[in-house]
């Protein structure tokens, strides 16, 4: 059996989950070779900025990692702005989404909130309160947050930095979410007890 034949879930038989299973589970391993790519598709898109947005992302784990932080924070830092090819205005959801399942949950609130805590550098160019992240002052994410934005993001559209290319980044990446998932994924049970 390639595939299962079930047009609705109520139709469907043990022997297909399993199938379905062992497909999802090759799937997920490929997770990080896509989300690369997928990081990749930010190169040349400048938004006006002095650098492209894949070259943002680099400069802040290079960052990162020159700063010593560690493993999970530097592939944070490499992919906390993928969501802006395909969700611009809730690029932070979609990073933390993409994340969450294998990092930290504390790092996942800090990607989810990283444009508002970076916006105490520019908010006020829009008329905005500059100081909205501290909101958040007493949550434990909160000072690795405006870390993250203070010393990486906000820092990393320097044209001439030294960033290191992606190739140095990628065993981080294939390690981080190479992980199983927090939960861990559940297994088929072995015989139909239906």
């Amino acid at each position: 059996m390639n595939q299962a034949s079930f047009r609705r879930f109520d139709e469907s038989h043990l022997e297909e989950w399993h199938l379905i299973d062992a497909r999802f589970r090759d799937y997920q391993a490929d997770a990080p070779r896509r989300v690369l790519e997928h990081l990749q598709r930010l190169a040349g898109d400048h938004h006006g900025y002095p650098v492209d947005r894949y070259e943002h992302c680099l400069q802040t784990a290079t960052r990162a990692l020159r700063d010593g932080a560690d493993e999970e924070m530097v592939v944070c830092a490499l992919l906390h702005d993928i969501g802006d090819d395909l969700a611009p205005a809730n690029h932070a959801e979609i990073a933390a989404g993409i994340l969450e399942p294998f990092i930290d949950p504390l790092n996942a609130w800090m990607i989810r909130h990283h444009e508002l805590f970076q916006g105490y550098h520019y908010r006020h160019y829009f008329g905005q309160d500059r100081h909205a992240r501290e909101q958040f002052r007493d949550h434990p994410a909160y000072e690795r947050t405006v870390y993250f934005c203070d010393h990486w993001d906000q820092v990393s559209f320097d044209p001439d930095y030294d960033t290191l290319p992606l190739k140095h980044f990628v065993p981080m990446v294939e390690r981080v979410l190479g992980r199983p998932p927090f939960g861990g994924l559940p297994d088929p049970i072995k015989e139909n007890t239906q």
